[in-house]
């Protein structure tokens, strides 16, 4: 069974924000970081390069595959962010409930974990937010701390 690459480094995250270009897509990113500290309440952690998360939780599939990842995060990538919600698969109910959500946010895609926004322009903050909190809500009881 592989190991799972992008793990939690010591980088630092606000220096990380920092160097995102163009600076549009920083001052989401800071923005971003905001919103999720605030749903949250924890302090963000790099993963890997270029990953932003919030709390981790230790996952064990019935196919024997296991690991650690990031309960809630994000990725400000050039072409457009990735927010990564793993809460929204925790049962039906929530991804009902995020999925319900996801038609009021805005411009957006959607793939297996993560919602895809290209600025934050496009979206309604105060849904996104939501949507974060129901997530994360999920991870909290799948995964207790």
């Amino acid at each position: 069974m592989s190991e799972t690459k992008t793990k939690p480094t010591a980088a630092s995250v606000p220096e990380f924000i920092a160097t995102v270009e163009p600076p549009s897509k920083r001052g989401d990113a800071e923005e971003l970081d905001a919103l999720f500290r605030k749903v949250t309440g924890e302090e963000p952690v790099m993963w890997g390069t270029s990953i932003i998360g919030y709390g981790s939780y230790h996952y064990n599939y019935a196919s024997g595959r296991e690991g650690d990842w990031m309960r809630a995060g994000f990725s400000p990538r050039k072409a457009r962010h990735s927010l990564y919600l793993m809460g929204r698969y925790c049962d039906e109910a929530t991804g009902a409930k995020v999925d319900a959500l996801l038609v009021r946010l805005g411009k957006h895609k959607t793939g297996a974990s993560c919602v895809y926004v290209n600025k934050l322009a496009d979206v309604d903050l105060a849904v996104l937010e939501e949507i974060v909190g129901i997530c994360w809500d999920a991870m909290n009881r799948k995964y207790p701390g």
